[in-house]
């Protein structure tokens, strides 16, 4: 009868050691499912960095930029006036780097690192490639340190691009196209590799 009650205690014990790690277990993943769920409700960024890039005939072409959201917006004509100098992104002045020489409207640019910038009109926009790269927005841009400039002719779709995107497209063994597209405007351009 002792030994049975020794038996019975014994028992209880090991049974409510092992409930006491079952509630902590419980309580561990409720508190990972909190944190979860906070992980997800972070609020997304309105102008995510992000960049783009590709291979044309040995060249490694690099475009760095923020990607800023239309939100019910005017954006050209509206947000971003015509006529004016824009860094072609949000934040910092967005930047295309090259390793090897790029013909472009019929002029060189050079292998190198350069800010990207444009003058969006009605009719046409015009394009620019700076030697200050490393700027915030169009703060230091300066038209000086120009080194190719060039004039396309936008594209307007039926839809709507709701963040900017840059896109390189290989066309050839040794060509391609850079575009950009941001609410119903696309503006694209050819290049080809020295």
């Amino acid at each position: 009868m002792k030994n049975n009650k020794i038996v019975l205690i014994l028992l209880a014990f090991v049974l409510a050691a092992s409930c006491k790690e079952e509630k902590k277990k419980a309580e561990a993943n409720h508190e990972d499912q909190i944190k979860t769920e906070k992980v997800s409700t972070e609020k997304k960024k309105l102008s995510p960095h992000t960049s783009t890039m590709a291979m044309v005939s040995g060249a490694h072409i690099h475009i760095d930029y923020s990607s800023p959201g239309v939100r019910n917006r005017i954006i050209f004509g509206g947000l971003l006036p015509y006529d004016a100098v824009w860094q072609a992104g949000a934040h910092m002045a967005t930047w295309m780097e090259t390793n090897k020489d790029l013909s472009i409207d019929g002029k060189e640019l050079k292998a190198g690192k350069y800010g990207f910038f444009v003058i969006p009109n009605e009719e046409e926009w015009t394009i620019i490639f700076n030697t200050n790269w490393d700027q915030h927005g169009k703060d230091e841009y300066d038209e000086k340190d120009d080194v190719l400039r060039f004039k396309v002719i936008p594209k307007i779709s039926g839809d709507i691009q709701e963040h900017l995107e840059y896109k390189i497209i290989k066309t050839t063994g040794t060509s391609g196209t850079i575009g950009l597209s941001w609410e119903k405007v696309v503006v694209e351009f050819p290049f080809e590799v020295k």
